[in-house]
């Protein structure tokens, strides 16, 4: 039976596999991660729950595995369009992102991406500048951030129904990364970005289960990249 200190060397060890090369500068920060963070208010019993926010005849589960240039919003937001124009209301369609592995990101308010270096991290650009994001630009959207200026950002998109979920695990792995990078305590890095949530994002396990929640409750499968 593995202890815990094999067991978070384990899931260290996979962030490091998954993440190696696309994040040169942190091998050393996940080489170096013995722990992974321990504060954790996660409600499964809730997380089950929020899977009966989905409704209608038109049900899609986009996997966002990656930021891929704001795929995992956009797509989710073509989903919306494209059945309106077939003639499904938004009250017939749910459209969920499932935010794991390096778009978790997307999950975290602008504060977050201030704090700490989530846009250099996780290499997303803010637009407007050609630099490292210090914001995030796919919530509440500005001229630019997104492909063509009609796409919505997730606030717009959660009014019509749409449903965004984070990995819980990465957040706890990455924020043991970046505490590393940063010579802070991996505990308090992962408070801070829990706290710092976007509103009606829920907190799910990890981002494989949720993809497999949603597919228990009627939903298909997309990957959210080209």
């Amino acid at each position: 039976m593995k202890t815990d200190k094999s067991r978070r060397s384990f899931f260290a060890t996979l962030a490091l596999g998954v993440s190696a090369s696309a994040f040169p500068m942190m091998v050393k920060e996940f080489e170096n991660m013995e722990t992974l963070p321990e504060f954790n208010h996660l409600d499964s019993k809730d997380s089950d729950e929020w899977f009966k926010k989905i409704k209608g005849s038109h049900r899609i589960a986009y996997d966002g595995s990656t930021p891929h240039g704001t795929l995992p919003i956009v797509w989710n937001w073509a989903f919306y369009q494209s059945n309106n124009e077939t003639g499904s209301p938004d009250s017939d369609i749910t459209a969920m992102t499932v935010l794991r592995h390096t778009a978790i990101a997307y999950a975290f308010n602008s504060e977050m991406w201030q704090k700490y270096p989530l846009g250099q991290i996780f290499n997303i650009n803010d637009n407007s500048t050609g630099e490292p994001s210090k914001r995030n630009t796919v919530y509440e959207p500005r001229e630019g951030d997104l492909p063509l200026p009609q796409i919505q950002g997730i606030k717009d998109l959660q009014k019509r129904g749409a449903l965004f979920c984070v990995c819980n695990l990465a957040t706890q792995v990455y924020s043991g990364a970046i505490a590393n990078q940063m010579n802070l305590d991996s505990n308090q890095v992962y408070k801070d970005l829990i706290n710092g949530l976007l509103p009606e994002i829920q907190l799910v396990p990890s981002g494989v289960w949720a993809l497999g929640r949603a597919q228990e409750n009627g939903c298909g499968y997309i990957f959210a990249g080209n």
